[in-house]
């Protein structure tokens, strides 16, 4: 394994760029002068301060940095580094570091390949920072002969990638929070925003492809659509049209809803919450980051955020939260609430930003 050094000057950036996250109560141990130096203590955090902190040391370690994920059992935040420099300065953080073999840049490099030479229909890959490697899933629409080329693209991307098989097929879940109708089409309400002091919602932008009015499940017409992106992105943005309420909240189905008060990055290890019209409410953790689903018919879609939490048809554009923050819109996945699978949703950060909305 190669050794890479952070130079003194980027060090001394990575402390005074984390130590601004003491105002958000993340805070680390420092040593007195003439005390015996003390091995850093791991911070307990949760799920929102350990993204914060991951984001931090992603920005100050640069290229020394390898991917983060959290670990809920011991809510600590574990940080993959690729020297032993790069490790102290993490645990100085208050994080667990673990030395690793393949950095960002050599993930990165595999998922383009996988992008250029293995686009087949009903596949996905993300990158998966507790095996530090891309994981490569075929769905069951894959033939033998697809499957064995596949391989052969991952055989020849080394250690760096492996390649699994799933029972499910990958597909948007529309049929169809709440739900909302519309062209004989369902889906689900994600999170209600505003723009310019004038309420919308967002949902999954396969579900606005094909459906431009929308009704809530009285069939009273509540919306129509305002942006929609898919492929590449899975977002929708709708614009209320009838004077009904829109709370910033999360139907939860038992005749309570949960306050949403912003948004949030998602983190591998998160415990999260999707709400949805079809199955309602279910829990799990997130999985993975940056994944890229090939859902078929020219139709992929990257940057998802890929979780174990089950969903169905008609639970497309449905809420992920954790806590009190908005986290993704369903998009699509493998399997069902029966059999489990995989599920990925739209980042709503990134739906927020494109759209220039805020929750509320």
């Amino acid at each position: 394994m190669k050794h890479r050094r952070i130079p003194g000057r980027r060090a001394a950036v990575a402390g005074a760029g984390i130590a601004a996250l003491v105002a958000t109560g993340v805070t680390f141990q420092t040593a007195n002068a003439g005390e015996p130096a003390k091995t850093p203590a791991v911070r307990p955090l949760s799920a929102l301060a350990a993204g914060k902190l991951a984001a931090a040391l992603g920005r100050d370690l640069g290229a020394d940095a390898a991917g983060t994920y959290y670990d809920a059992q011991t809510r600590s935040l574990v940080v993959n580094v690729l020297d032993e420099t790069a490790a102290e300065v993490a645990e100085e953080a208050g994080a667990k570091a673990r030395i690793v073999e393949h950095s960002l840049a050599e993930l990165k490099s595999a998922r383009t390949a996988l992008r250029q030479d293995a686009s087949i229909p009903g596949t996905a890959w993300v990158t998966d920072p507790a095996t530090n490697k891309v994981v490569v899933t075929a769905d069951r629409t894959v033939s033998a002969a697809e499957f064995e080329e596949l391989g052969r693209v991952v055989d020849g991307l080394g250690t760096v990638a492996e390649l699994q098989r799933t029972k499910g097929e990958f597909k948007p879940f529309i049929a169809g929070g709440d739900a909302i109708t519309g062209g004989g089409g369902r889906c689900s309400l994600g999170f209600n925003v505003v723009k310019g002091g004038e309420p919308y919602f967002l949902t999954a932008g396969h579900c606005t492809e094909g459906i431009t009015t929308w009704s809530d499940s009285a069939g009273t017409v509540i919306g129509k659509n305002e942006v929609s992106s898919f492929p590449g992105d899975d977002y929708g943005l709708v614009k209320y049209t009838a004077g009904v309420d829109h709370p910033s909240e999360v139907n939860l189905y038992d005749d309570s809803a949960r306050q949403i008060t912003g948004a949030a990055e998602a983190t591998v290890g998160m415990e999260v919450t999707r709400s949805g019209s079809t199955t309602q409410v279910h829990s799990g953790k997130v999985t993975g980051l940056d994944a890229t689903v090939n859902y078929g018919n020219g139709d992929v879609v990257d940057g998802l955020i890929q979780t174990d939490v089950c969903a169905e048809p008609g639970d497309s554009g449905g809420a992920l939260f954790s806590g009190d923050r908005a986290i993704g819109l369903t998009s699509g996945g493998s399997g069902d609430c029966t059999s489990g699978g995989e599920t990925f949703f739209q980042p709503v950060t990134e739906a927020l930003s494109a759209t220039g909305t805020r929750i509320g």
